[in-house]
């Protein structure tokens, strides 16, 4: 037991029903708590359960242990006047609501082991980092204000950096000293102290909104540049050394898309090729297909093709597409973006979210466009209803276009991540999503019989099956289940993989391991570490390298093992064991989605 003398913790009262858990107790990992010395104490009772919840109430703190399998619940009180409440546990806490601090000053990470010599360029990561701003807070976690954070790796060592993106929904809100610009899940509502005049814009500007410039998502590169992106209209150009937020860009000055998708794709020629949603444009709701040269990049865009939305005033919401070396792939699911109930959210009280709208009777239909005419095919490609947002890769094989997704059976994905869901996290109302792999045949089904399977490959169970003439019903081969935010070696991109690189989320959408999945031979390695949370691994191939998985995966990684930092992550690409890590002196935050620039780009 601690003593409470040394550890400013005093035992009051111990719940005798807490005795009923004394055989599982004996099982569990140890708990801590952070007392106001800085200092990290066991628990006086060692419960490490799925669901623990710290309670601060004046001068006494109570720990709440549920216990699932008895459901019993066991208390304990202590008087303290420490100020948090640390579990150390395999299932770490995480404070998701509190605002990251910005390190903008270069400083030397501490490396433990070799980093390769070839290893050299930055690894630059995106995600939410501020999350109430005065008096006000988020509702959904993927709202907060961007923090971009650097890791340049050059000769062996390891340099970290983080900024706040200086985007103009971060200059007013700073400003107001409250939440001001809207977010997809949270919609603000001007000062109550503010006139009425002040408050009629407001409305009129979220009738037809406009939208944030908050890049939270990921980064993109147009030409030479380096810009912070979400999905709205709005990228705000960054110095990829120094982070500091540069131009403000608007799509709609090259495009008429008022979504872009936080995924594009890159030729061999630096090209890069993006999806984006016109709403309304001319009487008409469309997608468009369209191009960024790599020289004089967005001056230049141009369309490459457009879809037309199955209906004009719900487009489909989608986060990523697929590419091949001749054909570009277009999921346009049932999850729906209701433009008119959007333009009435701020009156009725609602945010926009609530206006995406998963519709499981409908089918979802995949779009193939053939790159050299910029023209849909002729035939026309169904499946069930699902959520995609992320595309693993696609390739062409013997007359197929073949293409994997990550993909789930529902929206529950987006409500988990609500501030108040992640505080009390239910793993029951968890959606584990699949990697599925489809295929497509490109021949035509003229002289196909009704019911017949048009896939001819024999390493898929993956069918096509003719429904009528010109329209085909696919059905996945389901390869895993529980992996998220997949990457693999870009060099391959288009062409067959063998290997990915993602999140295991099989029991939770919150990770605590890096995988690696082989797609021939259906097995997984993973890498974790004990209170350690990985973001989205990124592969980086050795020059030259002499297979599909050789070169390194990096990562950053939230450490909560007490007197150590967060560290950035290099793993060996073919074993998944680590190579090297480097320490850094700055707190890091869950993130999104990271960029790697080789040295010289």
């Amino acid at each position: 037991m601690v003593d409470g003398n040394k550890s400013g913790l005093q035992l009051i009262q111990a719940n005798q029903r807490s005795q009923r858990c004394s055989k599982r107790r004996q099982h569990a990992q140890p708990l801590y708590l952070y007392t106001v010395n800085g200092s990290y104490e066991p628990s006086p009772y060692q419960l490490g359960y799925p669901h623990t919840r710290g309670i601060l109430q004046s001068s006494l703190l109570h720990v709440l242990f549920y216990h699932s399998n008895c459901s019993c619940l066991c208390q304990s009180i202590y008087t303290s006047e420490c100020y948090s409440l640390r579990f150390l546990s395999e299932n770490m806490a995480t404070d998701f609501s509190k605002n990251a601090e910005e390190s903008p000053e270069p400083c030397k990470a501490e490396v433990k082991g070799s980093i390769p010599s070839w290893l050299q360029g930055t690894l630059l990561r995106n995600g939410p980092g501020i999350f109430s701003v005065g008096d006000t807070s988020y509702d959904h976690w993927f709202d907060g204000m961007a923090i971009m954070n650097s890791f340049a790796i050059k000769d062996g060592e390891v340099t970290h950096r983080s900024r706040y993106l200086r985007s103009d929904t971060y200059k007013s809100n700073m400003a107001s000293n409250r939440i001001v610009v809207s977010e997809m899940g949270t919609m603000a509502y001007p000062d109550p102290s503010k006139n009425f005049i002040y408050k009629a814009i407001t409305f009129l500007n979220h009738t037809v909104p406009d939208f944030t410039d908050n890049g939270a998502s990921n980064f993109i590169k147009y030409g030479e540049d380096y810009y912070a992106t979400s999905e709205t209209n709005y990228i705000r150009k960054i110095d990829p050394v120094t982070l500091e937020t540069q131009d403000k860009v608007d799509y709609l000055k090259y495009l008429p898309v008022n979504l872009a998708t936080s995924h594009p794709h890159y030729d061999k020629e630096g090209n890069a090729y993006n999806f984006g949603t016109s709403i309304a444009e001319k009487g008409k709701t469309k997608y468009l297909l369209f191009k960024v040269p790599n020289v004089p990049a967005l001056k230049n865009a141009e369309v490459i093709c457009t879809v037309p939305c199955r209906s004009m005033l719900t487009p489909s919401y989608y986060h990523s597409f697929g590419m091949t070396d001749n054909y570009f792939i277009f999921i346009e699911q049932p999850l729906k973006l209701d433009i008119l109930r959007m333009a009435t959210a701020y009156m009725r009280g609602v945010n926009w979210a609530s206006c995406l709208k998963f519709c499981p009777e409908e089918n979802t239909v995949i779009h193939l466009i053939d790159r050299k005419t910029g023209k849909e095919v002729e035939t026309k490609y169904y499946t069930g209803a699902m959520v995609v947002y992320h595309h693993v890769n696609a390739f062409e094989d013997d007359g197929h276009v073949i293409f994997d997704v990550i993909a789930y059976s529902d929206n529950s994905l987006y409500d988990m991540f609500y501030m108040s869901k992640l505080k009390e996290i239910n793993n029951d109302l968890y959606s584990k999503p699949s990697y599925k792999r489809f295929v497509l045949p490109i021949q035509s089904d003229k002289g196909v019989a009704v019911g017949e399977d048009l896939v001819k490959l024999k390493y898929t169970t993956a069918s096509a099956v003719k429904e009528k003439e010109g329209k085909l019903m696919c059905q996945a081969e389901v390869l895993w289940q529980g992996l998220e935010l997949p990457r693999i070696n870009y060099d391959v991109n288009g062409r067959r993989h063998r290997f990915v690189y993602g999140n295991s989320v099989e029991e939770s959408a919150l990770t605590k391991e890096i995988a690696k999945f082989d797609t021939e031979t259906k097995e997984m390695v993973y890498w974790s570490e004990d209170n350690c949370m990985p973001s989205e691994p990124v592969f980086v191939p050795r020059p030259n390298g002499e297979s599909e998985d050789d070169g390194v995966v990096l990562a950053s990684v939230i450490n909560a093992n007490p007197g150590q930092s967060s560290f950035i992550l290099i793993l060996d690409g073919r074993t998944l064991k680590e190579v090297a890590r480097a320490y850094v002196n700055a707190g890091l935050n869950k993130d999104m989605h990271g960029f790697f620039i080789p040295h010289g780009n």
